[in-house]
């Protein structure tokens, strides 16, 4: 049996994301994810959610993609994240949307 088939499996929205699991979003999708990326599932609630997949040893972390998501990434600097645990989600800051990135949301 496929060991990757035994990765537990973490949903991540934007709330949830710590440094960690954005330097490896930037790593797998240096510029950018796009559609090709994006898997489509419906999660317990039955809703449809959207997310880019990134896997660590022992995890798959399904990433909720969004607006703020894809601003981080591009915007992404380490040593933002140097004074911070690699865990902590309150080190990525929601980042400031315009109004025009903001309505692609809704």
């Amino acid at each position: 049996m496929n060991k990757r088939d035994n990765l537990k499996r973490v949903i991540v929205d934007f709330k949830k994301l710590t440094p960690e699991i954005l330097a490896l979003l930037v790593e797998k999708y240096p510029d950018g994810y796009d559609d090709d990326h994006i898997i489509s599932f419906r999660n317990a609630n039955n809703e449809i959610v959207e997310a880019v997949e990134v896997t660590t040893e022992d995890t798959k972390y399904l990433v909720k993609v969004s607006t703020k998501l894809s601003v981080t990434m591009e915007n992404y600097d380490e040593d933002d994240y140097e004074d911070f645990d690699s865990d902590d989600p309150d080190a990525v800051q929601e980042p400031e949307l315009t109004d025009e990135e903001d309505s692609e949301d809704e």
